[in-house]
């Protein structure tokens, strides 16, 4: 199962890079996006369990890692939450070797 990294900003404008066992996230996300904060967690929420899924149907159990990320993905949008206009930009897929862009 390919995992893959992908790099974002924070409405501050702090980066982050993310974790996902899956290269699913790339069926969430584009590259140069900036999604309105809300959005973007539904979508990592959305693509970062459908991600830990698919290990539990490969390894028959839920990818901690995958969860983690999610977990500290919602705990660091909290700070931003009184922000009604904060964002959140995908900067960039980080792909392992040999992957298709």
């Amino acid at each position: 199962m390919p995992e893959m990294r992908f790099r974002i900003a924070w409405p501050d404008g702090s980066a982050e890079e993310c974790y996902s066992p899956s290269l699913v996230i790339r069926d969430h996300f584009e590259e140069g996006e900036v999604y309105p904060l809300a959005e973007f967690i539904a979508r990592a929420r959305t693509a970062l369990t459908i991600a830990s899924d698919r290990v539990a149907a490969r390894y028959g159990h839920p990818c901690s890692l995958a969860l983690g990320q999610l977990a500290r993905l919602e705990s660091r949008a909290a700070a931003f939450a009184d922000q009604p206009q904060a964002q959140v930009a995908c900067l960039r897929f980080l792909l392992p070797e040999g992957s298709a862009r």
